[in-house]
């Protein structure tokens, strides 16, 4: 998984890297945008906990369910962000960029199904278009397979994997349709009630103070678009920034409706006061200074008169949040993956450059030798199959135990990566990153060598590694 071809020449990736899919200048940028929960916003695990723990008890309160359930405490490292639901069989797994099933990967509570019971129901491993989520993200076939993609999703991951669980081992019988309604409800139920007491858990923030300052000092425009309410905003903002947050932005807008907001021409603008009473005036403007509510994004590009590639937008929500920028409106978009961090500093540490560098060694002897159709090469060549298959769920236990990296399924990109490659030109482990580059940087993706292309470049000797960007470059 996850492989640099340039690491194995003993160079690691810095984690705090912007790595780009597609070039571009911030010398062109002049306006920045920016997402709240996750973007500038970061919280400890300790909410994870909270979460699962409130829409846990909300299952056994309000949706009758069995109070054997209390049970069940949160699971920190259990599942990853970007896995696939498959609604009906409940079932929780991880596809790559072709559609297939990484085998070994798919759950049932919280247990793995074996193989031959995978291949038996999807009749083989791949899974057929209607069926995944559309481009957007959007299931467009009814409930079929739901794909987790922000990173409050993993305790509905597994809250469900912990009910499966639960019913599973009672024998009890339950339609996993409802199942999967009532998290979704009662996770919903814990951010909308305001039970989640986020500012209480927000872990670090000076980095996004030295941001947003660095890019106030030089002249930048700056707008928050964010789907929480202004109290949850203004008391985490006020917390990482100070009380005068809101002069360093020329519009807040608090309860977008993302990914509505982007969408629905329908939706105006509305002033809120701080106190959060609404006001009833019709808005010719966007001023700073004050916060507004709802609307969309046309109205927002006519008020502001924004237009296109001078506008940088964060968020850590690929499809809610940059699917549409890009791909209706031109934004240029930065995509916050937190999890590249913690991978990266495992794709550096010696045991998987080793690990890497002799999987894709084995790959080329096997490559090679299999032409060769006597009885004694085929047995070596049938004992280094059986090494590399062995080898396999150690390259992806290095990362998460039961579902790997977010980046690959062995050697092909997950469904996350390819959408992460289409939908953001750049992306990086925090905004922080930001710190490390002047305000005149361009950003250029490596090259890298399409299949039938001669990897043997110089860009791909060791000294061009430094800038590594993902080796899947295809842009859907």
């Amino acid at each position: 998984e996850n492989l640099y071809i340039g690491l194995i020449s003993g160079n690691s990736v810095n984690p705090d890297t912007i790595f780009a899919n597609n070039e571009m200048s911030l010398r062109d940028i002049e306006i920045y945008g920016f997402d709240y929960d996750y973007t500038l916003a970061f919280y400890s695990r300790h909410l994870h906990t909270l979460i699962f723990n409130i829409a846990r008890d909300i299952l056994i309160t309000k949706h009758r369910y069995p109070e054997g359930l209390r049970k069940y405490e949160y699971i920190p490292d259990f599942a990853v962000r970007g896995l696939h639901y498959d609604v009906q069989k409940a079932l929780l797994m991880k596809i790559d960029a072709f559609h297939y099933i990484q085998l070994g990967t798919v759950y049932r509570g919280l247990h793995p199904v074996p193989d031959e019971e995978v291949i038996a129901m999807y009749e083989g491993c791949h899974i057929p278009l209607e069926i995944m989520s559309d481009f957007y993200g959007k299931s467009s076939h009814g409930l079929s397979m739901k794909q987790f993609m922000d990173i409050f999703s993993l305790p509905e991951m597994t809250l469900l994997s912990c009910v499966n669980d639960f019913f599973m081992k009672h024998n009890i019988d339950y339609e996993p349709v409802h199942l999967y309604k009532d998290v979704k409800e009662a996770i919903r139920d814990v951010h909308v009630k305001g039970i989640m007491y986020r500012a209480k858990y927000i872990c670090y923030g000076e980095q996004s103070h030295a941001v947003l300052k660095k890019l106030s000092a030089l002249g930048k425009k700056m707008f928050l678009i964010t789907n929480s309410p202004f109290d949850f905003v203004n008391r985490g903002m006020s917390y990482i920034v100070g009380e005068d947050w809101r002069d360093l932005f020329d519009v807040v807008i608090v309860q977008a409706d993302k990914p509505g907001f982007f969408n629905d021409r329908r939706k105006p603008f509305r002033r809120v006061t701080d106190k959060g009473a609404l006001l009833w005036d019709r808005i010719h403007r966007l001023d700073k200074g004050q916060i507004y509510k709802q609307g969309n994004l046309y109205e927002f590009l006519r008020l502001t008169g924004w237009r296109g590639s001078k506008v940088l937008y964060f968020g850590d929500h690929i499809y809610s949040d940059l699917a549409d920028l890009t791909l209706k409106h031109g934004w240029r978009t930065g995509a916050i993956i937190p999890e590249l961090r913690k991978e990266i500093k495992i794709m550096n540490t010696e045991e998987y450059v080793q690990m890497m560098t002799w999987l894709q060694a084995l790959s080329g002897l096997i490559e090679q030798m299999q032409v060769h159709r006597d009885p004694a090469s085929e047995a070596v060549v049938d004992e280094w199959i059986k090494e590399r298959e062995a080898m396999r769920p150690q390259t992806k236990n290095f990362f998460n135990a039961q579902f790997g990296s977010l980046f690959r399924t062995y050697h092909n990109p997950t469904y996350f990566s390819r959408r992460l490659s289409r939908f953001a030109d750049i992306y990086m482990a925090s905004i922080s990153c930001l710190l490390n580059y002047d305000l005149q940087h361009t950003f250029f993706p490596r090259r890298t060598p399409l299949q039938h292309e001669s990897p043997f470049w110089p860009e791909h000797s060791s000294a061009a590694v430094s800038s590594a960007a993902p080796q899947d470059q295809s842009r859907v």
